[in-house]
């Protein structure tokens, strides 16, 4: 089965269902639920959605992701912006200094995933410190110095190109701290805390929207608003997220649109949306099995996004191995960041992620053996290509156009 397939089949099982509002042509109907043409939801004249604290987290992930190519940023620097505390001058935004956000706070940190595996949160949590350790401890010192393999320094893409700045086995700690962010902090919080029934449904939060109980002082209830911010850490960034364009941060929102943009999955974009859009409307019109059927979508198309931009880099990382180190290892330590985040995703037919963190670890071993990238062979990145694609039913072909 194709990936496209799977996509369209995700679509599928619910348009079934779907019959056409005589109201409007733009909405359609699941089993009574009205899905709106854009994700806006009002109580009387006041909007109801609110994810503030997400846009927050991923403009703050945006200056840490930057400070990375800073070299006269800190260690000290770096940590306090990965674990800000609310009033510490740690941005250049003030609205962010004055944020009582962190991004590490919420690391790993999913209630399904990890409010039981304190150890493997802590371990990851340890794995960001270190890219941030590592890079201006290891990384800076040598800006000026040519790589090669056992030294840490510069690299630079063929013709002029880009120069890359690596460790010792060619890895970029900043592609390696982004695109694992992508999946630990992002994909977690998505698929395995916001949309997690054990937060939807958490106390009296079904009772409360049953009864149209608000968040006091707030227009929303408790289940909208989990609702909501699952969805801000893929909008969030958005101007308006009624009307999304994409690739308005450097996380899902980038990723998301650049896997639209590979004819064997497009579509993918609509299906993520729509299935939010319909799950927050299931929501108000007290439809749960609607709701977890578009959060059962969400999964298994978000959980997509960091498995085919695996396999797209290491497939770029491959073909430039010989030709052009610097584009190759730059394409491999994006991909070294999407593995991680795989132990992140969610099946919805398991409830587990699609490979466990000790599948995920070995393959970075591989990646890592002896000099790392100067060292890796074309059979291990196929290998590891073929693995993720197998998994997730579509093909390597597919994903490294």
């Amino acid at each position: 089965m194709t990936l496209k397939k799977i996509s369209l089949i995700a679509t599928a099982a619910i348009a079934t269902f779907f019959t056409t509002s005589c109201d409007n042509d733009d909405d359609l109907t699941v089993n009574n639920v009205i899905a709106p043409a854009t994700y806006s939801f009002n109580r009387g004249t006041e909007s109801t959605v609110s994810y503030s604290g997400q846009t927050t987290r991923i403009a703050m992930a945006e200056e840490i992701k930057t400070a990375f190519k800073e070299t006269s940023t800190t260690e000290t620097q770096l940590t306090n912006m990965f674990a800000h505390v609310a009033g510490a001058n740690d941005f250049s935004d003030a609205a962010l200094n004055s944020s009582d956000k962190s991004v590490r706070s919420k690391v790993a940190a999913s209630a399904d995933y990890f409010s039981s595996n304190a150890t493997d949160a802590a371990a990851i949590r340890a794995d960001f410190d270190n890219y941030i350790s590592s890079q201006v401890n290891d990384i800076f010192p040598a800006w000026n110095n040519t790589a090669s393999a056992g030294a840490p320094g510069q690299i630079q893409q063929a013709g002029g190109g880009t120069i890359r700045y690596v460790n010792a086995k060619g890895l970029e700690y900043d592609q390696a701290f982004a695109k694992g962010l992508l999946g630990a902090l992002m994909t977690d919080q998505i698929l395995n805390n916001y949309l997690s029934t054990s937060v939807l449904d958490e106390s009296t939060n079904r009772a409360d929207n049953d009864n149209e109980v608000l968040v006091s002082g707030k227009s929303y209830t408790n289940m909208e608003h989990k609702w909501d911010e699952a969805f801000g850490y893929l909008y969030g960034a958005e101007p308006d997220a009624t009307m999304p364009i994409l690739d308005q941060d450097s996380f899902l929102s980038e990723y998301i649109d650049r896997v639209e943009g590979d004819a064997d999955f497009a579509g993918i974009a609509t299906t993520i949306y729509d299935a939010f859009k319909l799950g927050r409307a299931a929501i108000v019109e007290k439809n749960y099995s609607v709701r977890d059927e578009q959060a059962a979508i969400i999964r298994e198309n978000v959980s997509l996004i960091p498995a085919i931009r695996a396999v797209f880099y290491l497939q770029n990382g491959k073909d430039n191995l010989t030709a052009d180190p610097a584009r190759a290892f730059h394409g491999l330590s994006e991909a070294y960041g999407f593995i991680y985040s795989l132990q992140f995703t969610r099946n919805p037919d398991t409830d587990a992620p699609y490979f466990s963190k000790t599948e995920v670890d070995t393959y970075l071993s591989q990646l890592m053996t002896g000099n790392g990238f100067w060292d890796v062979t074309p059979t291990t990145l196929d290998q590891i290509s073929d693995d993720i694609a197998a998994r997730f039913n579509f093909t390597t072909a597919q994903a490294s156009n």
